[in-house]
């Protein structure tokens, strides 16, 4: 998929497949799949480091991320890199050069969460070649400020300002919106408003696409389970299983066995 038909989907009112990703094995699993987008999300940094908040997250963390997922990606798939905190609003060299990082590493697109404060960074940023996915809603950055990782926008004047942050993304320029964490009406009236594509996580059904943790919806963690995430499978379960059944056929000498062996 190129970044034009990315977004054209929502005009072509085709749903858009987004999953995280953060290394190359998977990368390449991903790669011989249908989904369309994969974003390198500064979750990874507490998906494969045990980071308590996404704040963690460096730039060159997420570089090397997007270095190992864009070698196993071919062209069929748009790679999304994600701006990790204070990497956007410590001026614009510091920004420009996080993009040119991320784009030299693989990215096709970078993404960034909020609006205030934002709008000259991201005009500059479409103005030298890159697109940009804004990220509204639940913007897990801003966690200290807003206090836990709550639904945003139920209130009327919340839901009110969330739309104008829609459409000023929008008017900026951006080539696509995340909704992270809001109600699916106000998700719908979003996405029936603005001209680019909305991809939704914990956002219902209306949006033009949704976005997943690879890691949750694979059910790779115990005990996390988010009320958004589906588990296609029960991953924990089938990994731990296939460690003990190595570990029991190395204690009873049954691996390796003849055909295993030089």
């Amino acid at each position: 998929m190129k970044i034009n038909e990315f977004i054209q989907r929502k005009q072509s009112g085709q749903k858009i497949s987004m999953i995280t990703c953060y290394d190359y094995t998977f990368a390449g699993i991903i790669n011989e799949t249908d989904i369309d987008s994969v974003l390198v999300g500064d979750s990874g940094t507490m998906i494969m480091h045990g980071s308590k908040t996404t704040t963690e997250a460096t730039v060159d963390e997420i570089s090397f991320m997007i270095k190992g997922v864009s070698r196993a990606i071919d062209n069929n798939k748009v790679i999304v890199g994600d701006m990790p905190f204070l990497s956007y609003r410590k001026g614009l060299k510091f920004a420009m050069n996080t993009v040119d990082a991320f784009v030299r590493s693989g990215a096709n697109i970078v993404k960034l969460e909020g609006v205030e404060g934002n709008q000259k960074i991201i005009k500059h940023i479409i103005g030298s070649g890159v697109p940009v996915m804004g990220h509204i809603g639940l913007t897990p950055q801003s966690i200290n400020a807003l206090g836990g990782y709550f639904v945003q926008g139920k209130l009327e004047k919340d839901a009110e300002k969330l739309l104008e942050q829609a459409k000023e993304l929008s008017d900026l320029g951006c080539c696509s919106i995340v909704l992270e964490c809001v109600p699916s009406e106000l998700a719908r009236i979003v996405t029936e408003t603005v001209d680019i594509p909305t991809v939704g996580i914990g956002a219902g059904p209306n949006t033009d696409g949704q976005v997943l943790v690879l890691q949750d919806m694979l059910g790779m963690f115990k005990d996390l389970k988010p009320r958004f995430v589906r588990r296609y499978l029960d991953g924990f379960q089938l990994v731990k299983d296939a460690l003990n059944h190595y570990h029991r056929e190395v204690a009873e000498s049954v691996f390796p066995d003849s055909k295993e062996s030089f």
